[in-house]
């Protein structure tokens, strides 16, 4: 380009000087004939600056040439890629549309199961209520029964009292399929939660990306609660013959591990665990064996309970709570590590209500197995969807829910259920484990974690 325009400014110069020769030459007195050759050396200087000139100018020609071939290749990337980009939002924009539908029929199949559920509890309450009716009434026939046979003993059990025994025995037999029929409901309940709030989850990513492409803000979605299971919530009667834990139906004569119903004072009749014990009976909270139940779950599931009651499960904080809130009661822990060594350790303890986020409150008695939880401290029961305040790591770092103070210690019993595969110290503390005082760290196989009241004699 420079040379170009030097010889753009020399060439007018010489045509300039040429002509000045010519009319200074008409001008003069004496003109001289102007030798030929002079002349042809200004057109060879002309000539080679026009040469020149066509050098610079081809030059620039094959610059130019050589930037539109790159230009065109960008543009065929950009064409490229802007093809690749429309293929991608076709795809995500398809699988959008799937998972709404598949969105709509969950919604619909877990209203079908809420439904259900609810027609549930009103037929068990209805069966509840005739149950008492009948109690009453057979209790009634049997002291007049009791009567006639002490004033005439030959005197045969009535018919109308045997069929109502009969009849009895059914209704309690019904109850029993009902109470296992809602918790199966339950159960189907919190998995249609998780595929939805899964789903849910795609959605709003999908959404995220669309709204990106198309300049748009996403309109924030609520998050959707999964209804809870709460029997006989419409009325409050009275149960007079139930008993309010599993201590009472161990002195009613029931000396079998199992499940029956109890109603805690104040509160609704709900199942529980009764695990009987050299001459007494524990009420069940916690027990994993196996890992067949997923222990990190909501703040929601924590607090009205998850699982099976014949396999894993967490009876919930709201039903413990209504539990140890009718006396003093002692918390055993239970545990057996992979070697099939068993220990045990037992606390006197205070439990909160839902206002102090079940704050837990510990004071050791005895145990054959170093204590791990801190005493006389404040203990706030966290998940991770419900963190208590100063412990915003803890849950979702450790997994599960579970009572944190200060600091996340490693004892966690509601951790992810390890195999004895997990060697390194980090995967070990993420799942159950138990580390005393004194720095040893046990990887537990199976936890129970039971109640009792004070007034009782605990059972190694």
């Amino acid at each position: 380009m420079y040379t170009i325009k030097l010889f753009l400014f020399i060439i007018p110069l010489v045509i300039s000087y040429r002509i000045d020769q010519d009319y200074s030459s008409l001008d003069s007195i004496s003109p001289q004939p102007k030798s030929r050759f002079a002349m042809l050396d200004d057109v060879k200087i002309l000539a080679n600056g026009l040469l020149q000139l066509g050098h610079g100018l081809k030059d620039f020609v094959h610059k130019t040439k050589g930037q539109i071939n790159d230009i065109f290749e960008k543009l065929n990337i950009f064409d490229q890629s802007f093809y690749d980009l429309s293929l991608q939002t076709n795809e995500i924009k398809e699988e959008e549309k799937n998972l709404r539908k598949t969105t709509s029929k969950l919604q619909v199949k877990n209203e079908e199961v809420k439904n259900m559920s609810l027609e549930l509890n009103s037929k068990l309450e209805n069966v509840l209520e005739e149950k008492i009716l009948l109690q009453q009434k057979v209790r009634y026939l049997e002291e007049q029964l009791t009567n006639l046979i002490k004033n005439q003993p030959e005197i045969q059990e009535h018919p109308e009292v045997t069929s109502l025994k009969t009849f009895v025995e059914q209704q309690d037999n019904s109850i029993k399929d009902l109470l296992q029929t809602v918790e199966e409901q339950y159960r189907q309940l919190n998995q249609q939660h998780s595929q939805i709030k899964e789903i849910e989850n795609q959605l709003r990513r999908t959404g995220i990306q669309e709204s990106t492409e198309n300049s748009l803000s996403a309109k924030p979605r609520a998050p959707r609660t999964t209804p809870s299971l709460h029997f006989n919530e419409t009325k409050n009667v009275e149960y007079d013959d139930i008993p309010t834990d599993c201590t009472t139906i161990y002195n009613k004569g029931e000396h079998t591990s199992g499940i029956y119903s109890i109603r805690p004072s104040d509160s609704q009749v709900f199942n529980v665990y009764c695990d009987v014990k050299s001459g007494s009976s524990w009420t069940l909270i916690q027990h994993r064996i196996d890992g067949s139940q997923n222990f990190n779950e909501t703040w929601e599931n924590y607090k009205y309970g998850f699982g099976r009651l014949d396999g894993e499960f967490w009876l919930g904080l709201e039903k413990i709570y209504s539990i140890v809130k009718q006396s003093n009661y002692i918390l055993r822990i239970e545990l057996e590590d992979w070697k099939n060594t068993k220990h045990y350790i037992e606390y006197s303890f205070h439990l909160g209500n839902h206002e102090t986020n079940y704050k837990l409150h510990l004071v050791e008695i005895t145990g054959n197995v170093p204590n791990a939880l801190p005493e006389n401290k404040d203990l706030e029961f966290s998940t991770w969807d419900h963190k208590a305040k100063g412990h915003f790591s803890c849950p979702e770092s450790y997994s599960g829910g579970w009572w944190w103070h200060d600091v996340c210690e490693e004892n966690n019993l509601n951790g992810k259920y390890n195999k004895p595969r997990a060697k390194t110290k980090p995967e070990k503390r993420r799942g159950i484990c138990w580390k005393s005082q004194n720095g040893k760290l046990y990887s537990i196989k199976s936890t129970k974690m039971l109640i009792h009241p004070t007034d009782s004699e605990s059972s190694e």
